[in-house]
C-alpha cells in the first residue's frame, strides 16, 4: 500500500505543479497582453512584470519613520508625473496592476462626465473591510438606487439644521484655542480635526462623543490608523492577498482597527433605533391623549436611514445602514479638517487675503457674538473663495479613479475596457494654462468674473459628473461656518514656508510636518 500511497501523493503533487505552473504563466501572460496595449502610453521606465515600476519609488522616506515614508512616497508621485506635464496622459504600474493618470481637463472630462465610467478602481476594494459597498465604493444598480435613495438626506433644509451643531462644536474649538492666544506657535491640526470628528459623529449618527474633549478616544485613533493602514495596503502589492495580509503587523492592527470602529458604530445603530422607537412611542401616547409635542428632535443621517426606502419600498439592511453610516463618518470629517487645516496655514501665511477675509466678517457680523446663519454664509464671498482656492492647492483628496466599463480614446490613446484610471487632482490644479502661477494662493481667481468660461473639469475638489461627491454642500457649509467663528475671533500667523509642510498624500491629502500657527487675539468684541 505504501508504494500505491507514494504515487497518489506524486501524482497529486505533479497536478498541483501543473496548475500552478498554468495560473503563473497565464498571469504573465496577461501582465505581457496589458503591457503591449498600454505601451503606445508614455509611463514611466524600467517595467518589470509583477513589479510594474515598484523598484522607482524609494521606501526609506525621511527618518524612516511611517509618516516619513509617506510623505517621501507622495512627493516621488508627483515628481515622476512632472516631466509628462506636456503630454495628455500617462501610464504607472503599481505592482502587476497597470494604471492610467489623468491631469489635464480635456482627459478628465471623457472619464468624470459619463454616466457609464462609474466603477471604482481595484485599490478601492482595500475599503471593503471598513466601509464595505456603500456610497463611496459601490457600483452598478446598488449605486444608482442607494445615491437616489440618499440624496433627499442633503437637502437644503436638513443642512441648515445641522448648521446649528457646526456652530456649537465651532464655539467649543474657539474655547479650546483661547490657551494659545498671545503664546508659542503650536500645531492646530488636531485641534481641526477633533472639532471636524464632533461635527460629523453628532450630524451623522446624532451622538456627542466630544471628541475635543477626550483627544485619546479609541474611536479617534482607530479611524487614523486605519486610514494609513489602507493607503500602505494599496501601494504595497505583497499586502494584497487577505490570508498573506493577517500574517504582517499591518494586518493584525487593521483587524484592532476595524473591531473598534465597528463595534462603535453597531452601538451607535441599536442605540439610535432604540431612540426612535421610544420617541415613536411617546408621540403615540400624546396623541392618544391629546397632547402635542413642542420638543425639536435633532435629525441626523442615521435618523433618516433607519426610515429609508428603496424604489421598491424596502428598508435598507442593518449591514446597509452600518457600511453608509461608516461612510459618511470616514468621509465626511477627514477631508473636511484637511481643507480647513490648510486654508488656515495659506490664510496665516498671507496676511492680505486674511485681511480681506476679517474685514467681511466684520461687515457681515459686526461686534455680534452671534452664531452663523445661513444667509450669513452666502454674504462671505472671499472667505468662499479663499476655501476653494485652498482646494486648488491641497484638495482633501489628491487623486481618485474609475474602471472604464468600456474601451475609451483619450487624445488619440487607446484604453482597453477595464483599465484603472486615476484623476490626479493635484496636479489638474496646478494646470498653468488655466491657472497662472499656479503655486501662488490667490482667491481672487474665483471671483465670478475671473472663473467665467474657465473649463468645468479643470477644478474637480469634490469630483465632477454623476458621481461627484454627495456631501459637498455639507462640507462646504462645515468649513466655511468653522473657519469664520475662528477668523472672527483671532488673527492667525505662521512663519513655516510651503516647502516645510510635506504633503502626506495618503487617503486624504494631509501636512506630514503639521500646521504650526500663533494667535492673537481680534480687536472686536465679539473676541
Amino acid at each position: 500500500m505504501a508504494p500505491e500511497g507514494d504515487r497518489l501523493f506524486s501524482w497529486a503533487a505533479a497536478a498541483l505543479a501543473l496548475l500552478l505552473a498554468v495560473w503563473v504563466a497565464r498571469f504573465l501572460l496577461d501582465q505581457c497582453w496589458k503591457y503591449v496595449e498600454l505601451k503606445p502610453i508614455p509611463g514611466l521606465s524600467p517595467w518589470y512584470p509583477l513589479l510594474g515600476n515598484a523598484l522607482l519609488f524609494e521606501r526609506d522616506g525621511e527618518g524612516k519613520t511611517q509618516a516619513g515614508r509617506q510623505a517621501a512616497f507622495f512627493q516621488q508621485m508627483i515628481n515622476s508625473m512632472e516631466p509628462f506635464r506636456n503630454v495628455p496622459l500617462m501610464q504607472l504600474w503599481i505592482g502587476p496592476h497597470p494604471i492610467v493618470l489623468l491631469y489635464h481637463p480635456e482627459t478628465v472630462e471623457v472619464v468624470l462626465r459619463s454616466s457609464k465610467h462609474l466603477a471604482k478602481p481595484f485599490v478601492y476594494t482595500f475599503l471593503h473591510p471598513w466601509l464595505g459597498t456603500g456610497l463611496l465604493t459601490s457600483t452598478g444598480g446598488k449605486w444608482r438606487s442607494r445615491r437616489k435613495m440618499l440624496t433627499p438626506t442633503f437637502h437644503f433644509t436638513i443642512l441648515e439644521d445641522f448648521l446649528e451643531v457646526m456652530n456649537e462644536q465651532a464655539n467649543v474649538l474657539v474655547q479650546k484655542l483661547e490657551k494659545h492666544v498671545d503664546k508659542e506657535p503650536f500645531d492646530c491640526t488636531l485641534y481641526i480635526t477633533l472639532c471636524a470628528l464632533d461635527v460629523i459623529c453628532e450630524t451623522a449618527m446624532g451622538k456627542n462623543i466630544g471628541a475635543q474633549h477626550n483627544k485619546d478616544s479609541e474611536y479617534v485613533q482607530a479611524v487614523y490608523r486605519m486610514s494609513v493602514l489602507i493607503q500602505q495596503r494599496q501601494k504595497s502589492p505583497w499586502l494584497w492577498p487577505d490570508l498573506l495580509y493577517l500574517m504582517f503587523q499591518d494586518g493584525k492592527e487593521h483587524y484592532r482597527s476595524l473591531k473598534i470602529l465597528h463595534s462603535f458604530t453597531d452601538n451607535v445603530i441599536a442605540e439610535k433605533a432604540q431612540e426612535l422607537k421610544n420617541q415613536e412611542q411617546h408621540r403615540s401616547n400624546a396623541v392618544s391623549n391629546g397632547e402635542q409635542s413642542r420638543h425639536k428632535v435633532r435629525r441626523a443621517f442615521l435618523d433618516m436611514l433607519l426610515n429609508a426606502t428603496d424604489d421598491d419600498g424596502k428598508k435598507l439592511s442593518y449591514l446597509d445602514i452600518r457600511e453608509e453610516v461608516d461612510t459618511f463618518m470616514f468621509e465626511g470629517h477627514d477631508t473636511s479638517a484637511s481643507a480647513m487645516k490648510w486654508c488656515i496655514y495659506l490664510l496665516a501665511s498671507h496676511p492680505e487675503a486674511q485681511r480681506k477675509v476679517h474685514h467681511e466678517l466684520d461687515e457681515v457680523f459686526g461686534d455680534s457674538d452671534r452664531n452663523i446663519t445661513m444667509d450669513d454664509l452666502k454674504q462671505l464671498r472671499y472667505l468662499d473663495c479663499a476655501v476653494k482656492e485652498a482646494l486648488r492647492l491641497f484638495p482633501s483628496v489628491p487623486f481618485f479613479g474609475r474602471t472604464l466599463s468600456e474601451e475609451c480614446y483619450i487624445r488619440g490613446f487607446r484604453i482597453p475596457k477595464g483599465t484603472d484610471v486615476i484623476i490626479g487632482s493635484f496636479m489638474l490644479h496646478r494646470d498653468h494654462v488655466v491657472f497662472p502661477e499656479p503655486e501662488e494662493f490667490r482667491p481672487e481667481r474665483f471671483f465670478p468674473e475671473n472663473a467665467a468660461g474657465r473649463h468645468p473639469y479643470a477644478y474637480v475638489p469634490f469630483s465632477a459628473g454623476p458621481r461627484n461627491c454627495i456631501g459637498q454642500r455639507f462640507a462646504k457649509m462645515e468649513e466655511m461656518a468653522i473657519l469664520a467663528t475662528i477668523l472672527r475671533h483671532f488673527s492667525i500667523e505662521s512663519t513655516q514656508r510651503r516647502d516645510q509642510l510635506c504633503p502626506v498624500g495618503e487617503l486624504i491629502l494631509r501636512p506630514n510636518k503639521g500646521i504650526w500657527i500663533q494667535l492673537k487675539r481680534r480687536s472686536t468684541s465679539c473676541s
